[in-house]
């Protein structure tokens, strides 16, 4: 920092002081928007006390087929290995004849032996891509690179094993499907407190609006309507202990025409009846704004995928709470609206992110496979057929 001459003149001091609190400024928020390389980089100069490992889908002949066939109807085990570990990046890549391969496949966690998953979704919904199409985007915690590279860098702790599989409910084989899971194997016990990764599906197709007798979202029926306790908000996920919550990803399928948003977002802690965390928009939750305009893809939020204003359109959105996780001591309902006080009738698809204490709740139960694929249904209103 440069030293301040006493001499000078004050108006001089004065600015000198107003330069170096701009650059203190921006230097902290350099850090801040980049934490996660910062991180990355200090550590490399202490010892690491793990032993690093793959698993991964590497020919055992030697050969180059560094890949699994799926046929329909079988699983396939990715990964099943004593701890006590962390899980700290996973690779996936597909190739496979089947339109919306990635609703069909299956992707599901277990820790320690239990026997209820702690992560149950569609393998493209996992990593943001809710509509079974590829599209690309970075955040820290999930990319799709090009082409069709999957990447988590999630951290997954387990004390004693975890185990990784997928299950194809296609109706067609996986060509080849291609994997690695980076893990450290650890020399000692993880802390007892350590938290669990867990991740929840759940759609909403459609999510029933109260009326499709509507023009336009802002017409003074709809923003008549109050809604204070969240009655009828899409949920993104439910879950009882304690933990807290660090993200979601999102698609929607629009039913009828007009901005998809205008849905407050609704955080419900340890049984609260009103949220203590109430948002403004859906777009506003996802930190964008004014509809979005355009795509955008960022550390902790984008929307890689803006479509428009219309019956068909198509949208992907993420938000990532790392820089503060909402934590929850003994339940957490997170919700949003569809449209306002949920006028609207779009289709949802949604993982929600989370690091728990186990047991955890039983997820609800994943829709059949039919039930997940996109498609436009009879709602009523702007732009929808059907009256």
């Amino acid at each position: 920092m440069p030293e301040i001459n006493q001499r000078q003149p004050l108006w001089l001091k004065w600015l000198q002081e107003i330069l170096i609190g701009i650059l203190m400024t921006c230097a902290a928020v350099s850090a801040q928007s980049n934490g996660g390389q910062s991180t990355m980089l200090s550590g490399l100069v202490s010892p690491h006390d793990y032993l690093q490992k793959r698993a991964s889908s590497y020919d055992r002949t030697g050969g180059n087929n560094d890949f699994y066939e799926i046929a329909a109807g079988d699983t396939l085990t990715l990964f099943d290995d004593s701890g006590p570990g962390i899980i700290t990046h996973i690779w996936i890549t597909i190739a496979s004849p089947e339109q919306y391969h990635l609703k069909k496949l299956v992707l599901r966690m277990y820790w320690d032996g239990e026997t209820s998953p702690s992560v149950e979704t569609p393998i493209g919904d996992f990593f943001g891509l809710g509509l079974g199409d590829y599209f690309q985007f970075e955040s820290i915690p999930l990319s799709v690179a090009a082409d069709k590279a999957l990447n988590s860098f999630f951290p997954m702790p387990f004390h004693k094993r975890a185990r990784i599989t997928v299950t194809n409910e296609g109706k067609e084989g996986v060509d080849a499907f291609y994997f690695n899971i980076d893990y450290q194997a650890l020399h000692h016990d993880l802390p007892a407190d350590t938290l669990y990764f867990h991740a929840q599906y759940r759609q909403a197709t459609p999510a029933n609006g109260w009326t499709n007798q509507w023009e336009s979202n802002d017409n003074a029926a709809v923003n008549a309507k109050k809604n204070l306790d969240g009655e009828n908000n899409y949920v993104w996920m439910e879950a009882t202990g304690q933990g807290h919550f660090v993200g979601v990803t999102m698609s929607i399928l629009q039913n009828q025409d007009g901005w998809w948003g205008e849905g407050d977002d609704m955080f419900f802690v340890d049984g609260e009846k009103r949220p203590s965390i109430n948002g403004t928009g859906s777009e506003d939750y996802f930190l964008g704004a004014w509809a979005f305009g355009h795509p955008f893809s960022y550390a902790l939020f984008g929307a890689p995928v803006v479509g428009p204003e219309l019956a068909g359109s198509r949208s992907s959105v993420y938000r990532f709470h790392l820089d503060s996780p909402i934590p929850f001591t003994t339940s957490l309902r997170a919700t949003i609206e569809h449209g306002h006080a949920n006028h609207r009738s779009d289709n949802f698809f949604s993982v929600a992110y989370w690091y728990q204490k186990e047991p955890h709740a039983a997820l609800p139960a994943l829709p059949i496979m039919e039930q997940r694929l996109p498609r436009i249904y009879p709602v009523g209103g702007p732009g929808n057929a059907a009256q």
